[in-house]
C-alpha cells in the first residue's frame, strides 16, 4: 500500500473505504473517507484490502535536475507544480495533532489523485517552509523556477504557498516575472486532515486556472464559505482578509478578475486578462532588500519615532498613512531627512480601497514638498515589494513607484458606488 491508494479497511464493526494518507509520526494508517474525515486504523488489527493504486503521476526514477517529472500524457497539458510548503502542502503530525510543512510536490499529486486527471506535471521544491519564514531570497529563487519551468515548455505554474504572506509573493512574483502563461499561486486555509479543508477544490482550480487561455499571475483561492466557486485575483490587487476564512482573499477596488467553477473546472475570466501567449518571457529577479514598511497610527511618541527615523537611512521606505496619505505634522522633518540623505519614500493609504491623494490636506502637501512620492492606489505590501525590485531594477525607482507597472496602480480606481453594476455585469456574462 501506498499514500494515494484508495483502501477497504475492516476491523470488527468497523468498515469504512477511502485514501491512505501519508502518516511518517504513527504506525496507524491514516485514511481520508469520502466524508472528509480522517480515521486512523492499527494495521495489525484490521484487514486492508487496496480497491485502487493511487495515480503516480510523479515518476520518482525520471530525474531532472533539482526536479521530478510526471509521466506524460500527450493528450493532456503539461503543468509545473511547485512547493513552497504552507498548509496546501503540509502534513498532521498524529502524536501531537500539529500541522507542519512537510509534503513536497509529490505527496500533493499523491494526495490529490484528481489532479492527474487534469495535466501532467513537473514537480519541483523551492522551499518547505511555513509562508511567515518567507524571504526576498525565496521569492528571487522562486521567480527563476518559475522562469525555467516556463521556459521548459510548462502551459502552466502552479505555486502551492502559505496563505499568511500569498499576497508578498505574488507580487515580487509580478514584478520580477513577464510570463507568457498563467502562473498561479494558491494555498489552503484548513489542512487536508479536516472535512471543511480547501485543498482540494483550490488545487483543482489552481490548475484548470494555469491551463485557461491567460498570462500574468494570479492568486486562486476560495470565492465563498461553499465549495462552488474559486475567484480569480490579480497578483498586484489581492488581499488577505481573514484569519482563517476560507474566502480569506480579496481583490482590493473590484471584482476578481476571473473565476473557476467547481466542480466542473468552467473558467471564466475577464476580457482584460492577458491572452496566453501575449508578450516574450523574462525574468529580473533582482531586489533591494533594505526597505522597510512603516504603518503610521495616532497616539503614539511622534518625537521618539522621528528620531528613530532620524537614525538610518534605508533604501526604501514605505509609509501605509491615514487617509489620502498622512502622518503626523511632527513626523514630516523626519521624513524629509530621510530623502535628503537618499531614501525613496512612497506614501500609501491604510484604507481598502481609494487612492494616495497628499495634495488635498495641508500635511499632504508638506508631505510633497519633503520629497515623499505618491503610490496611487498600490496597497502596502504590493507598495513594499514594489519599491524592493524599482530599486533595483529601474534608473528612477520614484517614478516607478507612480506608475502602473503591473495592475497595481491604475489611472482610474473603480469606486464603491460602480461595484454592484460591475459584478452584476461578471454574473450575466458567466451565465
Amino acid at each position: 500500500m501506498q499514500p494515494g491508494d484508495r483502501v477497504h479497511c475492516v476491523r470488527d464493526d468497523l468498515d469504512v473505504e477511502g485514501v491512505l494518507l501519508p502518516a511518517e509520526a504513527t504506525d496507524a494508517l491514516i485514511i481520508k473517507l469520502d466524508s472528509g474525515y480522517n480515521v486512523g486504523v492499527d494495521p495489525d488489527a484490521a484487514a486492508v484490502t487496496v480497491l485502487e493504486a493511487g495515480a503516480e503521476r510523479v515518476d520518482a526514477d525520471t530525474q531532472v535536475p533539482e526536479a521530478s517529472e510526471a509521466a506524460t500524457d500527450p493528450d493532456l497539458p503539461t503543468v509545473a507544480l511547485v512547493s513552497t510548503g504552507g498548509t496546501i502542502a503540509s502534513t498532521v503530525d498524529y502524536r501531537t495533532g500539529a500541522v507542519s510543512a512537510r509534503f513536497d510536490a509529490e505527496d500533493v499529486l499523491r494526495a490529490i489523485p484528481a489532479l492527474a486527471e487534469l495535466a501532467n506535471y513537473r514537480g519541483r521544491v523551492v522551499a518547505n517552509i511555513l509562508s511567515e519564514n518567507m524571504t526576498a531570497e525565496i521569492w528571487q529563487e522562486l521567480a527563476r523556477v518559475v522562469a525555467a519551468e516556463v521556459d521548459a515548455g510548462a502551459d502552466g505554474v502552479v505555486v502551492m504557498h502559505g496563505t499568511d504572506t500569498m499576497q508578498y509573493t505574488a507580487a515580487a512574483l509580478a514584478f520580477m516575472l513577464a510570463t507568457p502563461v498563467p502562473v498561479v499561486l494558491t494555498g489552503a486555509q484548513r489542512s487536508a486532515d479536516r472535512p471543511s479543508s480547501d485543498n482540494v477544490m483550490n488545487a483543482l482550480s489552481a490548475v484548470r486556472l494555469a491551463t485557461a487561455d491567460a498570462a500574468g499571475v494570479f492568486v486562486c483561492m476560495h470565492a465563498g464559505p461553499s465549495d462552488d466557486v474559486c475567484a480569480v485575483h490579480a497578483g498586484t490587487r489581492v488581499r488577505k482578509n481573514h484569519t482563517s476564512r476560507r474566502d480569506a482573499f480579496a481583490t482590493v477596488d473590484g471584482p476578481p478578475v476571473g473565476s473557476v467553477s467547481y466542480p466542473d473546472g468552467a473558467v471564466t475570466l475577464d476580457a482584460a486578462v492577458p491572452a496566453r501567449g501575449d508578450g516574450d518571457l523574462t525574468v529580473a529577479p533582482a531586489l533591494e532588500t533594505d526597505v522597510e514598511l512603516l504603518y503610521f497610527s495616532p497616539g503614539g511618541d511622534v518625537a521618539a519615532l522621528g528620531e528613530r527615523l532620524r537614525e538610518r537611512a534605508p533604501a526604501g521606505l514605505v509609509i501605509a498613512g491615514t487617509g489620502l496619505g498622512h502622518v503626523h505634522a511632527e513626523l514630516i522633518d523626519a521624513v524629509g531627512a530621510l530623502v535628503e540623505a537618499g531614501t525613496v519614500v512612497a506614501m500609501t493609504s491604510q484604507c481598502l480601497g481609494g487612492r494616495v491623494c497628499d495634495r488635498v490636506y495641508a500635511n499632504g502637501r508638506d508631505l510633497l514638498a519633503a520629497g515623499v512620492v505618491e503610490a496611487g492606489e498600490t496597497l502596502p505590501a504590493v507598495a513594499k515589494v514594489k519599491l524592493m525590485w524599482a530599486l533595483a531594477n529601474t534608473d528612477d525607482p520614484a517614478a516607478a513607484m507612480q506608475a502602473d507597472l503591473r495592475g497595481e496602480n491604475r489611472p482610474r480606481s473603480v469606486t464603491l458606488r460602480e461595484l454592484p453594476r460591475h459584478r452584476q455585469h461578471r454574473i450575466e456574462e458567466a451565465e
